[in-house]
């Protein structure tokens, strides 16, 4: 699994409030519509400015607050390829990766605004390419990738019916 964007970076304890608001998480199904509003208490312009597969980019403790799935489907439906991150709250975590959201953790140091990243999953590397730069990365389990290729775990269930991560 291969991605590749540019970085969009915010800081440490990014809340599920500041991925989606509050005041939107109940007045649609629409994820779609959802993503418009994406990050948007932090940076207003944020939708506007993305490009399909670019990457969020953050510093510890991303995804705490609530434990609603709006949160990473919001992002996913942004087209966002991964969020970047020191790392992650638990229940964020585990519901990015059931909907099918890559997480990357590493030193997001080294990571400017609008830096063109390269990141694959599988052999669980980064690339800096504006920076020349190969960023360690913790690498995911067989498993989470197996889920995340597939699509997230609903997907998975569709394909083999149970927990097949053969």
């Amino acid at each position: 699994m291969e991605l590749k964007g540019k970085a969009h970076k915010f800081g440490n304890d990014v809340n599920t409030d500041y991925i989606i608001s509050g005041r939107y998480k109940f007045k649609t199904l629409d994820m779609r519509e959802l993503a418009k509003h994406l990050m948007e208490d932090l940076d207003p312009d944020f939708f506007a400015r993305i490009n399909k597969g670019d990457f969020i980019v953050a510093g510890k403790n991303f995804g705490c607050g609530s434990s609603r799935e709006q949160a990473p489907l919001a992002i996913i439906n942004a087209d966002i390829s991964a969020v970047i991150a020191k790392s992650f709250a638990r229940i964020f975590y585990r519901n990015a990766i059931n909907t099918g959201l890559p997480l990357i953790e590493c030193d997001t140091d080294l990571i400017d605004p609008g830096d063109q990243l390269e990141v694959n999953l599988s052999q669980g590397l980064l690339y800096n390419k504006s920076k020349d730069l190969r960023i360690p990365v913790t690498p995911l389990p067989a498993v989470m990738l197996k889920i995340l290729a597939d699509g997230g775990l609903v997907e998975h269930f569709k394909k083999y019916g149970n927990f097949n991560f053969d």
